[in-house]
């Protein structure tokens, strides 16, 4: 007897962090406080019009923090499709950090500092969110889109923490292993997700930008 096995049709997402902010400039850690784009990141947002300009997109989604949320509206306007609000595509909550340079965490909140430096999964910044809290936040979500939107193409407006989670996930890295990889204001990150796993395509594809500012 002849066994067919079924699989699932491949999702392509591509995945963009936000245009740059002041804060982003001033190496202030964001989180989930709300910063808009400064001239540069809008900048940055309006040559995403010309670097997405040859895809078709499904469906959008942004992270409903101001800086790509502000992003998405002005990249998406030429695509034809509504980009729909996705809270879970936030930043991750950095608690105690939020809000402080490096320099004024490592001062302030040595302890808190020394785990972020060290990616210490478990630690949550008292009351922010732990890596591991946060990669599962961001994996579920995805997950999800990914199953609304079998064998389709989804464009996602969202943060460098969300981007580096998916990174690593799609490529075997584990949370605490050093960031060996860019995660470029901007951007164009592609992964797939086929069968029940994730694939990365491409990352930080910033033709765009180099032709455009």
């Amino acid at each position: 007897m002849t066994v067919i096995q079924q699989t699932t049709p491949v999702t392509r997402f591509c995945l963009i962090r936000h245009g740059e902010t002041d804060w982003n400039r001033a190496r202030r850690i964001q989180g989930q406080i709300d910063i808009d784009l400064n001239a540069t990141g809008e900048a940055q947002a309006q040559a995403l019009v010309h670097g997405l300009r040859d895809h078709q997109f499904a469906a959008a989604y942004s992270s409903d923090l101001l800086r790509a949320w502000s992003t998405a509206q002005i990249a998406s306007r030429r695509l034809g499709v509504a980009v729909l609000p996705a809270p879970t595509l936030r930043e991750r909550h950095f608690g105690v950090l939020q809000g402080c340079t490096h320099d004024e965490a490592r001062e302030r909140w040595p302890e808190a500092y020394r785990h972020h430096q060290s990616r210490t999964p478990d630690y949550d910044y008292q009351d922010g969110e732990s890596l591991n809290v946060f990669a599962a936040r961001v994996m579920v979500a995805l997950e999800m889109f990914a199953l609304r939107h079998q064998g389709e193409q989804v464009l996602i407006f969202t943060h460098g923490g969300v981007l580096d989670v998916v990174y690593r996930h799609a490529t075997g890295r584990s949370v605490e292993q050093a960031r060996d990889f860019p995660l470029a204001n901007a951007a164009l990150n592609w992964i797939e997700h086929h069968s029940g796993a994730w694939r990365l395509v491409s990352w930080a594809d910033r033709r765009h930008l180099l032709q455009s500012l």
